[in-house]
């Protein structure tokens, strides 16, 4: 009966006729169109026979593919995909299976312009919005050629592109048609994440490649059209643009891994284009979803080379810099403390030679000026980032990489041995490298909000330093914080100009926070710019830094009181030149002259006093004339003109205190603070900051001078301090806390348990001592005083005092009024 109707048409199905009559004899001339019309008309109005038009349309294809029809073959497409756009009954999914069987089997061909049809008829299905939900369809199939189809190697040039396009096109359409459908397949799975990332980064990569081949100007538009890379990057980011907060990961993870496996982080620029896309087309608040997964990567790859470390680090600057404009979280701490400990494992490195911690066969030794360059984008990575945070954020900050740095103290304990000491400097440089590059343009209204005392005091104990790179960075730090003007690099140059108006200095009034700030900190700041100016190994940078922080603390924090204090300073580092009980070399005397002289010069045109900037002008012409090597001019230069001698310095190129005081006290400037030299005191954290180690054997003498004597100064032999010393003081503090506690507990226990009456009597008891006790008093201090007449000698030959009334004494003259 079926061999029958198979050879007769009138008895086949209405369906199958239908879809005959759409196929012309001669496959040049296309799809019969009013025969199509018909067909989709049927379909419509029979819509349970969709499935079985499909079905046949499938066994047509199947068949034309295998003769090599493709005319028939583009045809049967052209059907379905009209068929496609026009029935959205409930029946359609039976419909789809059959047409996605018949894409599968064109992408399954060999021939190139199969793959394209197919990868077309996927397109507009993925673009249609289906009624009714499908449980059970299947997409890994597509995924898989698609991306295959991204990888084409292709002979002919044009073809490949055509492929990949197609590919690229068909993973767009595999993503919009499932990743907001939750009935559908999860896109976002690891296994087709794996898939579809590294292909679009693959295309991505090759961008340079198609733009080498410089087309001709009239396809030139063309061209650009069909340009893989921008379809790629075009998939990319709406593939990106729709992942929710639990996909992110998932879609990071072959980003990493594909750079990874290309040694695409050395050459940096293909992968820092890659995260810019990233955080461009993310939603905001995600953002440090990506730096989280940046900075675990980073930690993973902690012995991989250190171009690779460095080309990460360089992409997380680029993607932070991003984040922080939207929303960077609970990350921003956990960075810096990413960066600060990668920070470490690179100096390490350095210290050691390998990635292992010791070198044996096998090991990969690193190249030191290879962790440099690390290092380096490690804190320039800081800085930017730390550049686009909110103030209370980049306090926080600041207060973390403080806390990290190893300072000689009592409460910071530092490693010790030679490695130890290479590794507490070089940890040090860098920590302070980093925080100057927090601290570089941050902008604080209030200064004891900018400089707490905790940061403070960490941070001028490293000022004291027997390291000059470590005590240049501290004064580079304190005028970064201080400067909030602007006015830093009008004082990069040291001299004695005549009129600083040319200088276009910004001032405002002192605050009163400021002044407060200064209260509790100017002597602790004089202190150390004292003992830095002492400092033998400072060079030009170290007295250009003093003079610049000299200068913006009297633009930024002076009053009066600030003022006189800082003219105290500066005489007291002349004194220290001429005096020169340090024994300092010429230069750096000379270098504290000419220091002398421009921050007088300057501070006498700011506060306008003629008198005062009279006497500093004449003293700085003196020294024109006399002594040129005492001026700034002459020392600050790259060859420095200097004297071989400078003892007995006349007292005419000297900046004289008492003129000073007469002048600015006429003024209104108070006069006596002036007059009184400045002397600086010495604390404990200053002298064990001078010591290289903790792990030193650390013996404070307490010297104690006897003031018994009037002719001769005797010493107490000093007491040191040992570790059995200190050991039993704390065991005695511990038995004296025991016992204390021990008297009070049987107070309240007798208090809570003796009767009433032997508490009256304890009490008692104590009232009539007090009272005994206050009768005395009251005795000594109401007895008449003794007889200005003197003693009398009683018997036995004692001395006895006479008590006389007062009213009864005799006074001298001198003393009636």
């Amino acid at each position: 009966m079926y061999g029958v109707c198979g050879c007769c048409g009138a008895l086949r199905p209405r369906y199958k006729r239908l879809v005959d009559n759409i196929f012309p004899e001669d496959p040049e001339d296309g799809l019969v169109k009013t025969n199509m019309e018909k067909l989709t008309f049927y379909a419509l109005s029979a819509p349970e026979k969709l499935d079985r038009i499909g079905a046949y349309l499938s066994e047509r294809l199947i068949r034309d593919v295998g003769r090599h029809r493709y005319g028939y073959v583009c045809i049967a497409m052209e059907a379905l995909d009209q068929l496609l756009m026009a029935c959205h009954c409930q029946s359609i999914n039976l419909f789809v299976e059959s047409f996605l069987k018949m894409v599968a089997k064109l992408l399954e061909s060999e021939k190139p312009n199969l793959q394209i049809l197919g990868t077309n008829s996927f397109v507009k299905f993925a673009n249609i919005e289906e009624d009714t939900p499908s449980y059970h369809r299947s997409y890994d199939f597509f995924v898989s050629r698609f991306s295959e189809m991204c990888h084409s190697s292709h002979e002919d040039l044009e073809i490949k592109t055509k492929i990949r396009m197609s590919g690229i096109k068909g993973l767009q359409g595999v993503v919009r048609k499932t990743v907001n459908d939750e009935l559908q397949a999860n896109i976002w799975d690891p296994q087709h994440m794996d898939k579809i990332v590294p292909s679009l980064l693959f295309n991505l990569q090759h961008v340079e490649e198609a733009e080498s081949r410089s087309p001709s100007p009239l396809q030139a538009p063309e061209k650009e059209k069909e340009n893989p890379a921008e379809l790629a990057e075009r998939c990319l980011r709406e593939l990106l643009g729709r992942a929710a907060f639990g996909n992110i990961k998932n879609a990071i993870k072959p980003v990493l891994i594909h750079l990874d496996n290309h040694s695409l982080w050395e050459p940096k620029v293909f992968a820092i284009r890659c995260f810019k896309i990233i955080m461009y087309s993310i939603q905001p608040q995600h953002s440090h979803l990506v730096i989280q997964q940046l900075l675990s990567h980073l930690d993973a790859n902690s012995r991989s080379a250190a171009t690779v470390r460095a080309g990460i680090v360089e992409v997380l600057s680029e993607a932070a810099v991003i984040a922080a404009t939207g929303s960077v979280g609970p990350t921003v701490l956990e960075m810096f403390n990413t960066l600060l400990r990668q920070l470490r494992l690179s100096i390490d490195y350095v210290l050691t030679g390998s990635y292992d911690g010791a070198i044996s066969l096998g090991t990969k030794i690193i190249k030191e000026h290879e962790e440099r360059m690390f290092q380096e984008a490690v804190i320039k990575t800081i800085g930017s980032f730390a550049s686009t945070l909110p103030t209370y954020q980049r306090s926080e900050v600041i207060l973390f990489i403080m806390s990290k740095v190893p300072l000689p103290s009592l409460h910071h304990p530092m490693e010790t041995g030679r490695t130890g000491e290479n590794r507490n400097r070089l940890t040090q440089i860098m920590l302070l490298k980093s925080l100057l590059q927090v601290s570089t343009g941050f902008q604080s209204n209030n200064m004891m909000s900018a400089l707490p005392s905790n940061f403070l005091d960490r941070l001028l104990s490293t000022a004291l330093m027997e390291d000059a790179e470590i005590r240049l960075f501290v004064l580079e730090i304190l005028i970064s914080f201080i400067d909030r003007h602007g006015n830093r690099h009008k004082f990069s140059t040291i001299s004695t100009l005549s009129d600083i108006s040319v200088l276009k200095l910004k001032v405002d009034k002192c605050s009163r926070q400021d002044t407060i700030f200064m209260k509790k900190h100017s002597q602790q700041l004089y202190r150390h710019i004292y003992l830095s100016c002492k400092e033998e190994t400072n060079i030009h940078k170290h007295y250009e830094a003093l003079y610049g922080l000299l200068a913006l603390i009297s633009i930024e924090l002076a009053n009066e009181e600030v003022v006189v204090d800082l003219i105290r300073l500066v005489l007291a580092v002349q004194d220290v030149a001429q005096v020169n009980e340090e024994n300092l070399p010429v230069y750096n005397r000379c270098a504290l002259y000419a220091l002398g002289a421009a921050y007088l010069n300057l501070i006498s045109q700011l506060t306008t006093v003629p008198a005062f900037c009279q006497h500093i002008h004449e003293v700085i012409e003196t020294r024109k004339k006399e002594a040129p090597y005492m001026l700034p001019e002459d020392v600050f230069v790259e060859r420095p003109r200097l004297t071989h001698n400078l003892d007995g310095v006349v007292i005419e190129l000297l900046f004289r205190q008492s003129k000073i005081s007469e002048v600015l006290g006429g003024s209104g400037y108070n006069a006596d603070r002036l007059c009184v030299p400045y002397i600086p005191q010495l604390t404990d954290e200053d002298r064990l900051s001078k010591r290289k180690s903790i792990g030193e054997t650390i013996s404070l003498q307490v010297e104690v001078e006897s003031r018994n004597s009037p002719e001769k100064e005797e010493r107490v032999p000093a007491e040191e301090i040992t570790y059995e010393t200190l050991k039993k003081a704390i065991v005695d503090s511990v038995a004296v806390e025991e016992q204390e506690r021990e008297r009070r507990r049987q107070v309240v226990e007798k208090f809570q348990k003796a009767p009433f009456e032997e508490i009256a009597a304890h009490c008692g008891a104590r009232a009539s001592l007090l009272q005994s006790k206050l009768n005395q008093i009251f005795e000594i201090t109401i007895r008449p005083p003794p007889s200005p007449s003197g003693t009398i000698t009683a018997a036995y030959g004692q001395p006895q005092n006479h008590s006389i009334p007062v009213y009864e004494m005799k006074f001298p003259d001198l003393c009636v009024y």
